[in-house]
């Protein structure tokens, strides 16, 4: 398990993973990529948990992925099933979960500021926190897509499913747009990652 391991998390990081994964019994399972979701957490029938992560994640990605979902599993096992999936409980076991691994030996120095400002309050993604997601894109393979806060107002721009936008005003932190289709106002995210035509 850590020679996988070591493919996919920073290499200081496998072991105490690797205890985090045997301590809390997960059977991991590393998929191809799924466009909506980085990873999740489910508890199957037979009382296992497993959990499963991209493999398209760049490895601090994938490290903070990982280490989300088994919040999750830890959270539900520790104060039960009724609690909100990415409420105060969550976060609290996340925070914890976290701690040991900022530090310089497994993230660049110039992410752990950031990591320590989106850990005093963990999102449900870290993808909503628009600094730290365009601070570990950096160190993903180089792709052909924009971000929805580069496309200029009134630009089209086409999502993962073929739908086809048109990029409207920013409200307080996300952009109105279009659906060219329909002429429905959906709200976007800033570093949606999007396929800017024109």
């Amino acid at each position: 398990m850590t020679e996988v391991l070591s493919k996919y998390v920073p290499q200081a990081s496998v072991v105490p993973v690797f205890e985090m994964i045997k301590t809390h019994h997960v059977h991991l399972k590393i998929v191809n990529e799924r466009v909506t979701r980085h990873g999740d957490y489910r508890k199957l029938p037979d009382g296992a948990h497993q959990i499963t992560v991209n493999a398209s994640l760049n490895q601090y990605r994938f490290l903070i992925t990982l280490v989300h979902e088994i919040a999750h599993l830890v959270a539900f096992t520790k104060y039960g099933r009724y609690i909100k999936p990415h409420g105060k409980e969550w976060k609290h076991t996340f925070q914890q979960l976290m701690l040991p691994f900022l530090r310089p030996e497994i993230f660049p120095s110039h992410l752990l500021p950031l990591l320590a400002i989106h850990f005093k309050n963990p999102k449900a993604s870290s993808d909503t926190d628009a600094k730290l997601s365009l601070a570990l894109k950096q160190f993903d393979p180089e792709n052909d897509k924009n971000y929805i806060f580069e496309i200029p107002f009134g630009g089209t721009f086409r999502l993962y499913n073929g739908k086809i936008f048109k990029r409207g005003n920013k409200r307080v932190k996300r952009y109105e747009c279009i659906e060219v289709a329909t002429g429905r106002l959906y709200l976007f995210n800033p570093n949606a990652e999007v396929e800017y035509l024109k």
